[in-house]
């Protein structure tokens, strides 16, 4: 199961972060999967709680704030003692604009019947699925804007690669026919600042025209006069 969650997440991550510009980028959890592999951004780094390039406490993030440009949550929140900590302070990392990717189980699933009628002992069950749209109502809280957003893992959660080979259908067939039960969600937001606006000059302005106009100095000046 883990493998076919891993090879649907992939895909997606590898889409996402191709186009998301800046110095750096981190990803929270599963060092040892470089889901940051397609990423254009120059400084990237994964941390974990007990492996990684930084090992760290997730609700208390070693990282400047208004530093980092693209952050990654792969089901971190699902194992988090306090997950909406974990996430207000991966946005007080976030550089203004600065994007979060975040991958989560959803309840509302065939995988959420699993999780909720099975038992609770090993991964991924023993963790806590986050619907998708509290999920949301937690990024609109912390003043980010979900710009896009994709459901993956169609296919119920057996163990037997044969079974679930068989059940790739529902793969092809799921965001056309039921495009909201998808065993994963995968949501990119961006981290909006209330009162900041870009200002971009005009250059076809006549005030920006005059600025750009090179003048002469005063010695120039003088020498011209006496010319």
């Amino acid at each position: 199961m883990g493998d076919y969650v891993l090879s649907c997440e992939q895909k997606l991550f590898d889409s996402a972060v191709v186009n998301i510009f800046g110095f750096n980028a981190v990803q929270l959890g599963l060092p040892n999967i470089d889901l940051l592999r397609n990423s254009r951004i120059p400084y990237r780094i994964s941390a974990g709680v007990q492996s990684g390039a930084l090992c760290c406490d997730f609700d208390r993030l070693p990282l400047a704030s208004h530093s980092i440009d693209l952050m990654l949550l792969p089901h971190v929140l699902e194992f988090a003692q306090n997950p909406h900590q974990t996430l207000r302070d991966a946005v007080r990392a976030l550089v203004p604009e600065g994007h979060l990717i975040i991958s989560g189980f959803n309840p509302v699933s065939l995988w959420g019947l699993r999780y909720l009628f099975g038992k609770h002992e090993d991964l991924p069950w023993n963790g806590k699925f986050i619907s998708l749209m509290r999920m949301k109502d937690w990024l609109a809280l912390l003043d980010l804007e979900v710009v896009a957003g994709r459901m993956a893992c169609y296919a119920p959660p057996l163990r037997n690669q044969k079974w679930l080979a068989k059940f790739d259908w529902m793969n092809r067939a799921g965001d056309r026919w039921w495009p909201m039960m998808g065993g994963t969600y995968f949501l990119v937001a961006k981290k909006r600042v209330a009162g900041m606006r870009l200002i971009r000059p005009q250059w076809g302005s006549r005030s920006i025209a005059q600025v750009l106009v090179p003048r002469p100095t005063q010695k120039e000046f003088h020498k011209t006069t006496h010319e």
